[in-house]
């Protein structure tokens, strides 16, 4: 009788504690690169750059092959962080607005410890008339951050000045910034981890934006193209660094691994992809600009090896994340993404066939647009309609005058679709063009 009441509890033990790990929130690890397009990750064909700790979370989870942001960071950061399109919230370059929900102000509010590291630039310029926001005012409880106030930025490389819980440190001419950030999210995650609260770790990287500088692995790099593949490999590495603490740790099934990028890459740099020479295209709408990887891990949720060929974009995150922590949205808060969680566990359900663009960036050069696209065509608000299967530079738009049938279903299903949309473009010239030299630093 004792060793069948012994067993009867273990068996209740053992059910409390599946039920309890099933009913665990899990950890959330978002990192976005600054300035890296899909032809910088060999996942996706480059044949310039290696990045296998990147490409071992395709390999041990999801790539997604139709990921969008915006053309530029800030208006992809403030689309990611939100989950709207920038004509509802986007109010100048360099700041998001104080009065914004923030998917981490959700997390938060629901019980996950939250943190962000990397590059911030979110509370203003040196000649915005409005402050923006603060890392705490955006729902994070923790944070080591480059470029807070634009007025003490620094360097966010070698001898850099962070600022860590709101204090401003300036490092050593040999201390690496990047590194440094690193080392803080490891730690942080181990922290957590002894502890039974979920965390949020939003990692926007500083790498591997300009200015191009040699690296701890590749000190004798010389020239802009051996720095910036110097730069993409410590990008790799400092996400390798991640996935290897969270496996460390043993808290991998528990954990939503996401590596994403900004926008496209630097002007400056042109790589190969596939054979073909790829210019970098930050701050452009065509291609190039503004599609990015997308790779993510959650072990136990997520298939090994699994692709998937959906449209999704920014306004996609913020659901996602909520709809991962079982969350509800607040009736008051409007989201114009859909959750990503039903692709992410492999369900074959139609996510979207067009995606939505409204780009505002009010910045230097960049020339504000709106557009809608499908994995082939694409149709510009001023009336420029492109294949893009056979124009990914946008070179020759058609004569929407002569289209075939094909083509004219096209046109009518997207331009009914751009016209469906709220907002306008502040202005249909760049600040450069408008001669708006305030900006220009």
């Amino acid at each position: 009788m004792k060793h069948l009441v012994n067993i009867i509890f273990a068996v209740i033990i053992s059910s409390s504690v599946s039920i309890a790990a099933e009913n665990k929130l899990p950890n959330i690890v978002l990192m976005m690169a600054d300035d890296a397009g899909i032809e910088t990750i060999s996942s996706y064909g480059s044949d310039t750059y290696k990045t296998p700790n990147i490409d071992a979370i395709a390999t041990d989870g999801m790539r997604f092959t139709h990921a969008y942001s915006q053309p530029l960071c800030t208006p992809s950061r403030v689309k990611l962080m939100t989950g709207k399109y920038n004509y509802r919230n986007y109010l100048h370059f360099t700041h998001l607005d104080p009065g914004e929900t923030t998917f981490a102000h959700l997390l938060k509010d629901n019980g996950y410890k939250t943190m962000i590291a990397g590059k911030w630039q979110l509370f203003g310029d040196t000649v915005s008339p409005v402050a923006g926001s603060l890392p705490d005012q955006a729902g994070f409880d923790e944070h080591i951050l480059w470029q807070i106030y634009r007025e003490t930025r620094g360097n966010r490389y070698w001898h850099p000045t962070l600022t860590s819980n709101g204090e401003a440190i300036t490092y050593e001419p040999t201390d690496f910034g990047p590194d440094i950030m690193n080392d803080y999210v490891l730690d942080f995650m181990e922290r957590q981890s002894n502890n039974d609260q979920p965390f949020l770790v939003y990692y926007p990287l500083v790498l591997p934006h300009d200015p191009f500088v040699a690296t701890p692995d590749f000190p004798d790099a010389k020239t802009d193209h051996e720095k910036f593949t110097a730069m993409v490999s410590h990008m790799d590495k400092m996400v390798g660094n991640v996935k290897n603490k969270i496996n460390q740790l043993g808290i991998a099934e528990d954990t939503l691994f996401i590596f994403i990028s900004d926008n496209g890459t630097s002007r400056l740099i042109t790589s190969r992809m596939n054979g073909v020479e790829v210019p970098g295209s930050k701050g452009l709408t065509h291609d190039a600009g503004h599609h990015v990887p997308f790779v993510a891990q959650w072990p136990g949720k997520i298939e090994r090896g699994s692709l998937n060929m959906d449209l999704v974009d920014f306004n996609d995150f913020f659901p996602t994340l909520l709809d991962v922590a079982g969350i509800e949205k607040p009736d008051d808060l409007l989201l114009d993404g859909k959750s990503l969680v039903p692709l992410l566990k492999g369900q074959d359900i139609a996510h979207k066939d067009s995606v939505f663009i409204h780009y505002d960036p009010q910045w230097f050069a960049m020339v504000p647009s709106r557009y809608e696209f499908d994995k082939r065509w694409k149709l510009y608000y001023d009336g420029r309609f492109f294949d893009t299967n056979n124009d990914i530079r946008e070179l020759s738009p058609l004569d929407i005058t002569a289209l075939d049938v094909r083509a004219q279903a096209a046109y009518d299903k997207l331009k009914q679709r751009l016209d469906s949309h709220g907002g306008k473009l502040s202005a249909t010239k760049s600040h450069l063009e408008l001669g708006i030299s305030s900006v220009l630093e």
